[in-house]
């Protein structure tokens, strides 16, 4: 029997598709104040999203009559026929938002337009009530609240409070770098989080990231076969952790599009450490017959009709700026790079290493067909990486030989085992420290110590680190963490997305032996480092931990701060080349309680063994 579903049931099943999370919510409405031309948007949120959300602007604001129209689904002001869906302009188009938004929460809009009354109209998980005269200024206000409260099970999936406000205002940044001339007002619970002025990219850019991260980049406007590219590259010195400070606008869209992505990465690829990634706030406007933004409902990528046309222009303008050819002028904005160059007294920096990628032919007004016919791109680093060698077949089975031992003979497994365990034995000798006769160092960085017709050789650095590594593990796990307060306390300054993380961790960090507490914006305050640590480059360390974080979140993320801290016991350890002297030696050893099985947090061993047997062979003496 097939059943007809109720307009509560698909209502509520479409706003799955449209509204997953606060920051659905949110993207919806400010991309439908844009549409609407406002010009100054106000954006509140509490309890992440999930208590309210509202969304203020001065736009066209919504008729009378149109109000109850606007919680239908597939009602739409931005198309008309199916011709419009490839030739869209705006950023929303289905018509599904407000009806999906509508159908899980409590919602309320009041709208005004230029000349009319202000008319208000509520609704209850998609149940509306009588259109009412309201009191209002020119433009739409909508609030929802209590989202999901009529669907518990999608309620229970939903992230923490500052989880979903930190995708909420990496997204609202997103909006003041993408409209840079519309004015931006954003608070969280309350509190101003971000303002833009609606006055320019750069002004945007500021307000977003900071004047200082203006000063670290390249802007650059040029059009190329047809395609327009604008916007801002970190220079080859600035770098960052993580993707997170990667923006890409096509035709006003944020959207994340590998065929882009690996232009501007591999056209870094010869400025970038490993684990470094580029940035940069770029914008990409093409002729809409040859960009399909109908991709997917959260429209988060868009697919270009000719890939390599893309690439060949993005990766040949970006290369070009950071090996700082002749091309590069044509590129830059002018101003700014000569107000550097005055700055710095430097000129444009040039690389070693020159981009072997074919420059397009001197016809500065050549068209997007005439380029796509005149030019031929390697694409191939686009998409992926090289596949792997094939081991075996999808779903083929795995089948071992395995033969019984022969009869009269040996167990070889018996034998691996024995082997195996008198190996472990070894490892894990220890020795009492007083017998233990102190005999020198070696290349000040191995301490000899001899016992009867034994010599061990210790790894000064690796004991050292391992011993460091044991008490910062042992004083986590009974809570007896030891804290050096800084004179000076570091403030790191991170994105909204890096800020939710880095939240979510500072529990941990605190039993770790860090004193860290939110310090306003998106900033972290570091007063206090573990007793062990206390030379630790918290730069370096915070950095680290950023560059995995998309690991983490699949990840036990006390393992991974653990291995982290490894590293850090290893910097903050005596090196092989310092000196030691009797005392320090023998405090060391001591330290190890004579355990010669230790390894470094990084397994190497810290202790090796030699007989004198061993010894006197290799001169002869025995043979």
């Amino acid at each position: 029997m097939i059943n007809v579903l109720s307009k509560e049931i698909y209502n509520k099943i479409a706003a799955g598709e449209v509204v997953d999370r606060p920051y659905s919510v949110v993207k919806e409405l400010v991309e439908n104040a844009i549409d609407a031309e406002a010009t100054e948007i106000t954006v509140e949120i509490e309890g992440g999203g999930k208590k309210r959300v509202r969304v203020t602007d001065n736009g066209k604001g919504i008729s009378k009559e149109d109000l109850p129209r606007a919680y239908l689904p597939h009602a739409t002001s931005k198309l008309r026929t199916a011709e419009d869906l490839f030739t869209v302009a705006t950023l929303g188009f289905r018509g599904e938002a407000l009806a999906s938004i509508a159908a899980v929460s409590r919602m309320k809009i009041v709208s005004k337009r230029e000349g009319e009354s202000a008319y208000s109209l509520s609704s209850e998980g998609g149940v509306l009530s009588a259109v009412t005269e309201a009191a209002g200024a020119n433009g739409t206000e909508v609030t929802v609240e209590d989202l999901f409260f009529n669907t518990p099970a999608r309620l229970k999936f939903l992230k923490s409070d500052t989880q979903e406000e930190g995708e909420v205002s990496n997204m609202m940044a997103r909006f003041l770098l993408s409209r840079p001339k519309i004015a931006f007002t954003y608070y969280v619970n309350g509190k101003l989080k971000y303002r833009s002025y609606g006055d320019g990219l750069e002004s945007a850019l500021a307000a977003v990231y900071g004047a200082d991260t203006v000063e670290k980049c390249y802007e650059i406007s040029t059009e190329k076969h047809g395609i327009r590219i604008y916007g801002y590259l970190g220079n080859q010195n600035f770098s960052k952790p993580n993707r997170s400070y990667q923006s890409l606008f096509v035709n006003g869209r944020f959207v994340i599009n590998q065929t882009v992505g690996a232009a501007v990465t591999n056209a870094y690829g010869a400025y970038l450490m490993k684990r470094q990634y580029p940035f940069f706030v770029l914008f990409l406007e093409v002729p809409a017959e040859i960009v399909d933004v109908n991709v997917h409902p959260t429209k988060a990528d868009v697919r270009f009709a000719d890939n390599q046309i893309i690439y060949g222009c993005v990766y040949s303008v970006v290369s070009a700026v950071l090996d700082g050819n002749s091309k590069a002028l044509e590129y830059l904005v002018s101003n700014k790079t000569e107000k550097r160059a005055v700055q710095e007294e430097i000129p444009i920096p040039k690389a070693e290493v020159k981009s072997t990628f074919p420059e397009s032919k001197p016809q500065p007004k050549m068209s997007y067909e005439e380029a796509k016919k005149e030019l031929s791109f390697d694409v191939s680093p686009v998409g992926g990486r090289t596949p792997a060698p094939r081991l075996f077949q999808e779903n083929e089975p795995f089948k071992m030989k395995v033969s019984a031992p022969a009869p009269q003979e040996k167990d070889a497994f018996e034998e691996n085992r024995a082997f195996l365990l008198e190996k472990e034995k070894k490892q894990q000798e220890k020795i009492d420290p007083a017998t233990l006769t102190y005999k020198g160092e070696l290349f000040q960085t191995y301490l000899i110590y001899e016992i009867g017709d034994d010599a061990y050789f210790i790894d000064q650095h690796a004991a050292h680190e391992r011993l460091i590594y044991n008490r910062l593990v042992a004083r986590t796990s009974s809570r007896e963490v030891l804290s050096q307060p800084m004179l000076v306390p570091f403030v790191l300054s991170v994105n909204s997305e890096e800020y939710a993380f880095l939240v979510r961790q500072l529990p941990l960090l605190c039993e770790l032996g860090f004193e860290a507490e939110e310090f306003g914006g998106t900033s972290i305050k570091i007063s206090a480092v573990p007793l062990d640590l206390q030379n630790i480059d918290l730069d370096a360390f915070f950095g680290e931990v950023l560059s995995s974080m998309e690991t983490y979140n699949g990840i036990k993320l006390a393992d991974l701060l653990k291995d982290k801290l490894a590293s850090a016991a290893c910097k903050a350890a005596v090196k092989g080349g310092e000196h030691l002297t009797d005392d320090e030696a023998k405090s060391l050893i001591r330290e190890m309680d004579g355990d010669m099985g230790l390894r470094c947090p990084h397994g190497r061993p810290v202790a090796v063994k030699m007989k004198k047997s061993e010894l006197e062979k290799l001169f002869k003496r025995i043979v």
